[in-house]
């Protein structure tokens, strides 16, 4: 099998508003700049995937009008998944894969911000039986919540370490996040969520650029390798799921080779501080694992765009040797529906 390696990653700053800027306005620099770090141009590479929603946009198609960040000219191989651009990756890779491209640029963006995104997300849900009942993406979290203080495997004390643990690492390492440093926890928006347990809404965009072998390596100096990549699927209704797991996770985590050799850095899409204490147990996290070095969803969270960015940062820590072996998660749907697990890894250091 080919060896792909994700050899370049770029991020905007994340705000609550970018009233002034189309998504064209707001894509364009995050292009520009992932292309700039490889020395490549358009015409270098070899295919194109975008991930984005209609929902969030408010109009069918809309991602052909982002593709105007990309440039008219010259002509492109291109595709698009209406899901978070962790799956416009793994598309990409498969492309790579077989050897039809060698290098491929892979690209998400997300505005929240124009409409009430906790019920927008309601949209995702079944339509014949959750749908109708309009719960939105907050009290379905508070849900899972409260199942895993009943379950014992957590409690709101724990909760709030997270986020502050969270928001502290942004503040450290993460200068394009919404949220960085101590801020209190709040009131209850659904019991037992506070505030700072939920993530912020947002706007922003991330890109990043796939080459497979040899390619790989003479556009970066220390390639972050994908070793393995896999995603799967909860049962579409929530009454038939226990909450307090996610075997989803664990299973694409097995297909990836994560629990191969131990990871020391991991990257989680968990939206809402009581995820992760589902992932850490799916994915068998101990304290010697730095969960989050970049503040994660909690810090940032552009809705189509989170998922990719948590593979991104993970590539990021390996290209400047803060890490040797990470694994990233994406996640889309209500309560960790769907879950995307990711290994990369750079090559050994020089002695």
């Amino acid at each position: 099998m080919r060896e792909v390696a994700i050899v370049a990653f770029a991020q905007t700053d994340h705000r609550r508003r970018t009233d002034d800027l189309s998504e064209v306005e707001m894509l364009m620099p995050v292009l520009h700049e992932v292309l700039d770090r490889t020395g490549l141009k358009t015409g270098d590479i070899g295919f194109t995937c975008s991930g984005s929603s209609d929902y969030l946009a408010g109009r069918a198609f809309s991602f052909t009008m982002a593709l105007d960040g990309v440039g008219a000219w010259p002509p492109i191989s291109e595709s698009h998944v209406e899901m978070d651009g962790a799956w416009a990756l793994y598309e990409a890779w498969v492309k790579l894969l077989t050897g039809e491209a060698d290098t491929a640029l892979v690209y998400s963006y997300g505005k929240s911000s124009p409409g009430p995104l906790r019920d927008v997300l309601t949209r995702q849900l079944d339509p014949y039986y959750l749908a109708p009942l309009w719960p939105d993406s907050v009290s379905l979290a508070a849900l899972q919540a409260q199942a895993l203080i009943d379950a014992g495997d957590t409690d709101e004390p724990r909760l709030a370490a997270i986020a502050a643990r969270s928001r502290a690492s942004a503040a450290d390492t993460n200068p394009h996040a919404q949220l960085r440093g101590p801020c209190p926890h709040g009131d209850y928006l659904v019991r037992p969520l506070r505030t700072g347990d939920c993530p912020p809404i947002g706007d922003g965009a991330a890109a990043v650029v796939l080459a497979a072998g040899d390619r790989a390596r003479e556009l970066c100096d220390r390639p972050a390798w994908i070793r393995g990549i896999d995603h799967r699927i909860e049962p579409h209704g929530l009454g038939v799921r226990d909450l307090t797991e996610s075997p989803s996770t664990r299973l694409a985590a097995q297909r990836a080779g994560a629990f191969d050799r131990p990871v020391d850095t991991a990257e989680l899409h968990a939206p809402f501080t009581s995820q992760e204490v589902v992932l850490r147990k799916a994915l068998s996290l101990d304290d010697s694992v730095r969960v989050n070095p970049s503040g994660g969803a909690l810090a940032a969270n552009p809705v189509m765009a989170a998922g990719l960015i948590r593979l991104g940062e993970a590539a990021a820590h390996i290209h400047r040797c803060a890490s040797d072996r990470a694994l990233a998660h994406a996640t889309s749907g209500p309560c960790l529906q769907q879950n995307l697990v990711a290994v990369l890894e750079g090559e050994p250091r020089a002695a």
